[in-house]
């Protein structure tokens, strides 16, 4: 046997004779890769890349590489890649340089992962066929999402970028440089970019500036983010920070946004916003997991100011909208387009002259006032919604003495209900219940308003004789109708209208002007108007198929009881009403007769009965020419008129609608 000092020598001269050896292999690796040259396995890589995805890869100039476990780097120069057959352009890549590292450990998996790239004046050209094929994917049908290359960070100098998406209508063209210094993430480099073309169909332009480096799959790091934009007729100006660029993941920007109406953002956001007339607003767009929040922004629709925060959460089966808003100074015409009004619509209509009696069935679509632009229930589906509304003051035509406004909106399942629509009004409210039923086509709706302690003296603020009135009026519109405009929805409409004056007083003057005793109305502006007391006053009417028809219409006070009849027509969009004042009082000279109102909502025509004025008139002259003091006969008010029955009157007027369906048999079409 040998001794344990010989089996020792034995085993250092092995071990010094395997290291040895390593070492000339290290060595020889080394000197391999040290001058081995790269450009051998150009073709081979070439061959590879056509035989994986049926697409050619060529390098026409040098390639190099730096080993290091496990994420080697290679550079290549004047790089092109083809793109599919189908694709408009010939080349997918075309760049001078380019540089990146490889994750060998991902490569295991078979994920090409590319932790870092650099391009040196790249033009790539990226498109989307309208049967799905993408030509990023690298599968030979294009439609393998795995078959993709994932990138983490991309840093260039300059390069052009286009993106084509015929089916979402899209197609970009952009240009991206650095400014500053030249090696990616110094803390003075930055990007600029800029794009042109158009996005959903509207046309795009887009400038701004970013990081050094884009961050295509960092879901920790912000990335900082100027842009201004326009698309369509909407532009935008945001500045702050995303995480995640291709996979967004969080948003924090200041955001300016303009445009001539909000329902213009819904091919750009997929949120059904409303019609609304132009706007502009500032605030704060905050996204997190799948929430979208516009906070504490303010601005302007129209001439109305608004302010508030939106919210949206896009973690159900629809986006669901959020918010409460708020408004000092609401300009009741910025409320038009909400409900289909067209601006200055109605100033239109009152311009163009009332029909003669012989066409008052024959109105021009310039004197319609009803809103008649269609609802876009298509849009109702996409999302819910629940936004509240409150406006402190509401700027408006002498004539409406509207004071506040509170609405609290809702949206489900395409059924959208206003409860409360709550107006101030003539120092009492009108509150509402609105429903339209999305669901059905055309929509059904269904309203009830209930006018709650409105102020006599309040209702007619153009007239000064109303100082001299007080009392309160209540009372009840519950109408169902079917359309998809608010026009059509009246011109089928059905149901009831009832309003109640109990008690009160009213401006003898203006009851003397109605009646037109012209004896009693130079008595009182002689010695001044003296309130006459209101034993009720009482507006009933039906509505059948759109059309309003008086079951009473009285005002009967101490002096003199005025009565009415006739109809209102929705559809037509025209009045025939008449109203007969009965002095119960006798006078010496009235030219007392019938009242006509007549003509277009938008243009009423009120005339006195000219038949009867004449009566009177021509026996005055006649019995004039026998004896001067004859002449006033004809105009002796004798007093013949009597007390309503107040209390019927008013039980019928409040009493509930008999039907609440929208519309009756035989209901004839909407205008």
């Amino acid at each position: 046997m040998k001794s344990d000092g010989q089996s020792f020598t034995m085993l250092r001269r092995l071990l010094k004779w395997v290291g040895g050896f390593l070492l000339v292999i290290t060595l020889m690796i080394v000197l391999i890769i040290a001058f081995f040259n790269w450009n051998w396995l150009r073709g081979p890589i070439e061959r590879m890349a056509t035989e994986k995805t049926g697409r050619q890869l060529v390098i026409n100039g040098d390639l190099s590489a730096h080993l290091a476990w496990p994420r080697p780097s290679f550079r290549a120069e004047r790089l092109t890649f083809a793109n599919p057959s189908w694709a408009k352009e010939k080349q997918m890549v075309a760049v001078d340089g380019v540089e990146f590292t490889i994750d060998l450990s991902e490569l295991l998996m078979k994920n090409v992962v590319l932790p870092e790239v650099r391009l040196e004046r790249p033009i790539v050209f990226l498109e989307q066929s309208a049967d799905g094929r993408k030509n990023w994917l690298l599968d030979h049908d294009q439609k393998d999402e795995g078959s993709r290359i994932h990138i983490n960070h991309i840093a260039l100098d300059h390069g052009r970028f286009s993106y084509d998406d015929p089916v979402k209508k899209i197609s970009i063209q952009s240009e991206i440089s650095t400014q500053g210094e030249q090696q990616a993430g110094t803390a003075k480099a930055s990007i600029i970019f800029s794009a042109k073309g158009q996005y959903q169909g509207l046309p795009l332009t887009v400038h701004g500036t970013g990081g050094p480096v884009l961050d295509l799959r960092d879901e920790n790091i912000p990335y900082p983010l100027k842009v201004d934009a326009t698309i369509g007729h909407t532009a935008a100006q945001a500045n702050g920070t995303i995480t995640g660029l291709t996979k967004i993941s969080a948003i924090d920007l200041n955001l300016v946004l303009r445009g001539d109406s909000l329902a213009d953002l819904f091919p750009l956001i997929g949120i059904a916003l409303p019609e609304t007339p132009s706007y502009s607003t500032k605030g704060r767009l905050v996204h997190t997991e799948h929430k979208w929040r516009y906070e504490n922004f303010g601005g302007r629709t129209g001439k109305s100011d608004i302010a508030g925060t939106l919210q949206v959460d896009t973690g159900g089966k629809r986006p669901f909208m959020q918010g409460e808003l708020v408004s000092t100074v609401l300009y009741l015409a910025d409320l038009g387009p909400l409900i289909g009004a067209k601006q200055g619509s109605l100033a239109k209509a009152a311009k163009q002259p009332a029909p003669s009696s012989g066409q008052t069935t024959i109105i021009s679509a310039k004197a319609r006032v009803l809103p008649d632009e269609p609802f876009n229930t298509d849009r109702w589906s996409t999302m819910d919604a629940d936004v509240k509304l409150r406006a402190k003051s509401i700027h408006r035509a002498k004539a409406l003495p509207i004071e506040d406004l509170v609405v609290h909106l809702k949206l489900r399942d395409s059924v959208l209900t206003l409860n409360p629509l709550n107006f101030g009004l003539a120092g009492g409210d009108l509150v509402a219940v609105v429903s339209l039923d999305g669901q059905k086509d055309p929509i059904r709706a269904h309203a009830n308003v209930q006018a709650k302690k409105l102020l006599l003296g309040k209702l007619f603020p153009t007239v000064d004789l109303s100082k001299a009135s007080i009392g309160q009026i209540n009372g009840t519109f519950d109408l169902a109708g079917e359309g998809n405009s608010v026009a059509h929805m009246l011109a089928t409409s059905n149901g009831k209208l009832g309003l109640v004056i109990a008690g009160g007083e009213i401006s003898n003057e203006m009851v003397e002007i109605i009646g037109l005793d012209l004896w009693e109305w130079f008595r009182f502006k002689m010695k001044g108007d003296q309130p006459t007391k209101i034993r009720c006053g009482v507006a009933d009417f039906s509505v059948k198929d759109g059309v309003m028809k008086a079951n009473a219409l009285v005002l009967d006070t101490v002096d003199t009881n005025i009565g009415g009849a006739g109809t209102i027509d929705f559809g037509k969009e025209t009045l025939d009403l008449t109203l007969n004042p009965q002095p119960k009082d006798k006078s010496p000279v009235s030219l007392r007769g019938l009242i006509h109102i007549r003509g277009t909502l938008a243009n009423p025509d009120v005339q006195l009965d000219k038949v009867k004025l004449a009566e009177r008139g021509l026996g005055a002259v006649l019995l004039g020419i026998v004896n001067p003091l004859l002449a006033l006969i004809p105009l002796i008010e004798t007093g013949p008129g009597l007390d309503s029955d107040c209390g019927r009157l008013i039980k019928k007027a409040q009493e509930p609608a008999p039907h609440k369906t929208a519309v009756g048999s035989g209901h004839r079409p909407a205008p």
